[in-house]
């Protein structure tokens, strides 16, 4: 299904009942909505579960390709409006988080609860910023499978390569597939994106944060970071898993994933 917007297409798709409770999951860089497929099943047993793809990203248009996340933001709270959604659960995995919780921090009354996977509040170091310049660079030079290779090398744990191989092969079609205006145009948009701790403060919904034992792009110290400053959240850590911590562990993520929910009446 599309949506269309001023910026173009946004596609995604939904499952389960639309009377039930909604939950909608955002995904990370430089991925689409497929990355939600198990945990959307799962979901949409008891639940109205909406994923979209990111601007650029999957079947959503590329636009501009001059991309910020308050822009994701915008095609969020559109898609929600065209759904009828007045309030809805948020799940978002990096990027998405990012998203997310820009999202909470100005639209705070349309959020029944929050889930963070590997994700942070910071923004970018220097480094992390050089870093994503050298992405650009070997990008434009037209070396995006070497690109795709060295972010699936970053993503994964170790341990995947053998045991989610699967996983691994699906990320990097992903990634190779997306378009290269739109890598540039998120990338740009993560070394721009806003510090969002000093909003951790102001959360009152119910939220769990997710990460990967192993996660070397967000780190286990960033989630506990942001579990200090989240009013009662609580913190899951997936058991040899990366920075994809809902494909590498997918049962340990799942059955915190729904009792979470289950939890909190969401």
């Amino acid at each position: 299904m599309f949506l269309q917007t001023g910026s173009g297409s946004i596609s995604f798709e939904t499952r389960g009942n639309e009377k039930n409770k909604s939950v909608i999951l955002i995904h990370g860089f430089p991925f689409d909505k497929s990355m939600w497929e198990e945990q959307a099943a799962l979901l949409s047993a008891d639940h109205f579960v909406v994923a979209f793809d990111i601007r650029g990203h999957g079947g959503s248009d590329g636009g501009s390709g001059q991309y910020l996340i308050e822009f994701f933001v915008d095609d969020l709270i559109a898609l929600m409006d065209h759904l009828g959604l007045s309030t809805s659960c948020l799940c978002g995995l990096s990027m998405g988080g990012y998203t997310a919780l820009r999202a909470m921090e100005r639209e705070p009354a349309r959020f029944s609860g929050l889930v963070l996977c590997d994700t942070k509040s910071t923004t970018d170091t220097n480094a992390a910023k050089l870093n994503r310049a050298n992405q650009i660079k070997t990008i434009l030079a037209g070396k995006k499978k070497e690109f795709a290779e060295a972010q699936v090398k970053a993503l994964f744990a170790p341990e995947s390569f053998d045991r989610n191989k699967d996983s691994v092969e699906r990320i990097k079609k992903i990634i190779e597939s997306t378009p290269d205006a739109a890598l540039i145009g998120a990338l740009i948009a993560l070394a721009a994106r806003m510090d969002m701790t000093d909003s951790l403060a102001n959360i009152a919904v119910p939220t769990l944060i997710i990460v990967g034992e192993k996660d070397k792009v967000t780190p286990v110290t960033d989630s506990e970071f942001m579990q200090r400053k989240i009013r009662n959240s609580a913190l899951q850590v997936i058991e040899g898993a990366g920075h994809l911590s809902n494909l590498e562990n997918a049962a340990q993520f799942n059955s915190a994933l729904k009792n979470f929910m289950a939890a909190n009446n969401l």
